[in-house]
């Protein structure tokens, strides 16, 4: 498919009238008024994203290695309480592969890579939640396994279909911020008495009974064995760098998306954590500063970005000196840096404005340009089902998610080992340190192996 700014939303008329239908039980082409049948991994809690997203669909398995998830959603879809019942997504795919035309991945970030394969080897069209995958290797094969297996894929960053990234791109490309030359993404957290964040009394993790109703041994996938801890399952894996990305994987992929979609920031020279609290070898870090070097890309002035979570008497940047609006500055989004005027989106890459509110009431007055780029109703999962039935491809699709994912991967090395990286897009290899090159794919135990043969061409 052909890329508009190297990776990009893909939607121009031209993408919406080639779209090819793509239902593993019909035939290309089918009509747009087929229903679609729909596959749950991961069945509970962040599930319920995904059961509003395909309502009207056909929902014909659910999967969870946790039998009591299965059970949380089900007055979330009718059809819900006659789909097949499954602990092992494997099982799953290779007992109903055929009858299944789209997969949603609601697993911990750790599993993310293994169903998404295993789905995409199949033909089956993938829905995974953010973020993407859990190393570098891992994003740049399911980069790859989009291209071999032409399957639609999308990632669950929901302000990518929200009409302030599209309203963004348009003043951008219209000229009011001039040159870009800095942007700055932050948010707090983690939060370690919230509900998603939580440490043990001692590392390692003291040893608790695995639930009934839990199969442990396919929760961890392709990272174990290892003894169950209670904060692992259902919810506070996330601060724990075997299974999680922390802050930094949960809300890197909604906060910093406008920025690195609108100024191409895909490839760094440099990677620095330049300031971090906290984290070890079990628990991730409890905030940083992490800045991103970019040259020149075509036209665009070389870039710093920033990002930041964390404590925001220590992890927040000051806003841009034309910032008039106000009160404090919002506790979470970007603020970017231009030649001509600064700017800001929310926590969700949406509702972008001027830094400087006069300017804005200005330029609100004057008219803001037309709409280029076509506008997304019903977000994510409704935009891969949508696609199936021939709309034009997501606009989070992996050729745009699996670099976008690298770049947050990268910066979590730079904060779980410090200082400065210095990166090689071209040949995914660290520079400065080869020793931090082992960090880019982790160990996968015997059984869980997916993707391999994709580096063998």
């Amino acid at each position: 498919m052909k890329k508009m700014n190297r990776r990009s939303f893909q939607m121009t008329a031209a993408a919406a009238s080639t779209a090819i239908p793509m239902f593993s039980i019909g035939k290309p082409g089918q009509s747009a008024n087929s229903k679609v049948n729909v596959a749950m991994i991961g069945a509970g809690n962040i599930a319920k994203m995904a059961y509003g997203g395909v309502q009207g669909e056909n929902i014909v398995a659910l999967c969870d290695v946790d039998s009591s998830m299965i059970d949380k959603n089900l007055d979330k879809h009718p059809g819900n309480p006659t789909a097949k019942r499954f602990s092992d997504f494997r099982v799953m795919l290779d007992k109903m592969g055929k009858e299944i035309d789209m997969v949603c991945i609601n697993t911990p970030d750790h599993t993310h890579f293994a169903a998404t394969m295993a789905a995409m080897e199949r033909g089956i069209n993938v829905f995974t939640q953010k973020p993407l995958a859990h190393n570098i290797w891992q994003a740049r094969t399911l980069k790859k396994a989009k291209d071999k297996y032409k399957v639609l894929t999308n990632m669950g960053n929901q302000g990518h279909t929200y009409n302030g990234i599209r309203q963004l791109k348009e003043w951008y490309d219209h000229g009011i911020f001039g040159q870009i030359t800095e942007a700055h993404s932050y948010i707090g957290g983690p939060n370690w008495t919230g509900p998603y964040f939580q440490r043990p009394e001692s590392l390692p993790p003291a040893a608790d009974p695995v639930p009934a109703s839990l199969d442990w041994d396919l929760w961890q996938g392709p990272t174990g064995p290892t003894t169950f801890h209670n904060l692992y399952h259902p919810k506070k894996w996330r601060g724990f760098n075997r299974y999680g990305t922390g802050t930094f994987g949960d809300w890197f992929c909604h906060v910093a998306d406008a920025p690195i979609w609108l100024l191409d920031l895909y490839e760094p020279v440099a990677v620095e954590a330049e300031k971090v609290a906290g984290g070890d070898e079990w628990m991730v870090a409890d905030g940083c500063r992490v800045r991103f070097d970019f040259k020149k890309r075509g036209s665009m002035a070389p870039c710093t970005f920033y990002w930041y979570n964390g404590d925001p008497s220590l992890f927040r940047p000051s806003a841009p000196a034309d910032w008039t609006w106000p009160g404090n500055p919002p506790n979470a989004g970007t603020f970017y840096h231009g030649t001509k005027n600064s700017g800001f989106t929310d926590n969700r890459s949406n509702n972008p404005r001027l830094g400087n509110k006069e300017a804005q009431v200005e330029f609100k007055a004057a008219g803001y340009p037309d709409e280029k780029y076509p506008r997304i109703k019903g977000g994510p999962i409704l935009e891969l089902v949508n696609a199936i039935k021939g709309g034009p491809e997501c606009g989070a699709n992996f050729d745009y998610a699996a670099p976008f994912t690298e770049i947050m991967l990268l910066g979590i090395i730079a904060v779980n080992h410090g200082g400065k990286i210095e990166w090689d897009s071209k040949k995914a290899k660290i520079t400065n340190r080869p020793e931090l090159n082992q960090h880019l794919k982790e160990p996968v135990r015997k059984g869980w192996e997916y993707g391999e043969d994709l580096w063998k061409r």
